[in-house]
């Protein structure tokens, strides 16, 4: 900064207001807009007769004094945010929208972000690990820092309203990859790329391509996707899921990595799994993972069972078979399934029961309620 500019300061203390005119000129011309806040601050701490310096973190206010402080706060806070947005500086401005929780400028400055942006990295980590915008943080995330990253963020990813969105990008982004390496290999070999772009297709007739070692892309970002799948809805995205899978079956057998029960086969318990959710013998699912249970107390496997019923619409299957395998007198994460279960079935007579035998006036209360409104 222009050395002079400290002798006019110094020439202007007399009239603390012009001084802070001076200041926000510069700031301005210079585009310095941190420099504007904090000058729009110290000019707010004057009128109201606070230190202009203040070392405490939050300065002792008046009721009086809050109200109008807050309201600067706001107002330069938000003044200093919107001109870096202008100037493409979204991680500056984000440090501002943030402290007033106004987020929705931030997202549509990250909608449109060029991804040349030398502070890409931490616009990504504000769009998705700050939540500022999941969606596109994890869309960035994936083309900039691939997939790998991606499957450790999403791992972490709390966020139920675009948890499966990124489930969908991941499997959608791993099925474009290995169907990209089949289609080269099958070119290389067959003097042409075979038609249409579907990966089960591609392999279906062509068991050379899993000859030795050959595996694509890293097996252990299959299993990791897959270890999400089932959480999947969206029908494009459990058929895109299926297909990897049976692509997995395929692979040499070093590859097969043991799975958690009851998917202990990864891929093919998965491809089981996924098919009845995408329409596909249900009934040999259920039949698949019900022996899978060793008995009463088996949790995770009865879990997944139960689980795999309310998918499937068999609701009043799913509360035989929490009841029977997970017995909600056993412990509260038992009774709490077997509550869940009996609400999504609309079975608040069982409910009731198993409330009663808990001593869980609540619950009970609840599920009389609802049973009393269910035949008005």
């Amino acid at each position: 900064m222009d050395p002079a500019v400290f002798d006019l300061i110094e020439q202007d203390a007399s009239d603390p207001e012009a001084v802070f005119d001076r200041i926000a000129e510069i700031a301005r011309r210079e585009k310095n807009y941190h420099l504007l806040f904090g000058s729009k601050m110290m000019r707010m701490r004057l009128r109201l007769s606070l230190p202009l310096i203040d070392t405490e973190e939050l300065p002792r206010l008046s009721n009086e004094q809050r109200c109008v402080y807050e309201q600067a706060f706001r107002e330069a806070a938000r003044e200093s945010g919107e001109l870096l947005l202008a100037e493409g500086d979204i991680a500056g401005a984000w440090q501002y929208f943030k402290a007033i929780d106004e987020p929705a400028p931030v997202a549509a400055a990250i909608d449109r972000v060029n991804e040349d942006d030398p502070n890409l990295d931490r616009v990504i980590h504000i769009a998705y690990q700050e939540g500022v915008h999941r969606l596109k943080g994890f869309d960035l995330c994936l083309k900039h820092h691939g997939i790998c990253t991606a499957i450790t963020w999403f791992g972490a990813n709390p966020d139920s309203e675009t948890r499966e969105r990124c489930l969908e990008m991941l499997v959608a982004s791993l099925y474009h990859a290995v169907a990209v390496a089949i289609r080269e290999t099958i070119a290389a070999a067959e003097g042409a790329a075979p038609a249409g772009d579907s990966l089960d297709a591609m392999i279906a007739d062509r068991a050379w391509l899993f000859e030795g070692i050959s595996s694509y892309v890293d097996a252990t970002h299959l299993t990791s996707i897959l270890r999400f799948a089932p959480e999947l809805r969206d029908q494009e995205s459990l058929r895109m899921a299926v297909d990897l899978a049976d692509y997995g079956q395929r692979l040499n057998p070093m590859y097969h990595f043991r799975g958690d029960p009851p998917f202990e086969n990864t891929y093919r318990d998965h491809a089981i799994y996924l098919r009845a959710l995408a329409g596909e013998n249900p009934d040999a699912a259920i039949a698949h993972f019900r022996a899978k249970i060793r008995g009463p107390g088996d949790s995770m496997p009865a879990r997944v069972f139960v689980e795999l019923l309310l998918r499937l619409g068999r609701k009043r299957e799913a509360v035989e078979a929490a009841l029977e395998y997970l017995p909600p007198e056993i412990s509260p994460e038992n009774f709490a399934l077997a509550f869940e279960v009996c609400q999504a079935a609309g079975d608040f007579k069982t409910l009731r029961r198993i409330a009663r035998d808990r001593g869980d006036l609540l619950s009970y209360a609840a599920a009389t309620i609802q049973e009393e409104r269910s035949h008005a």
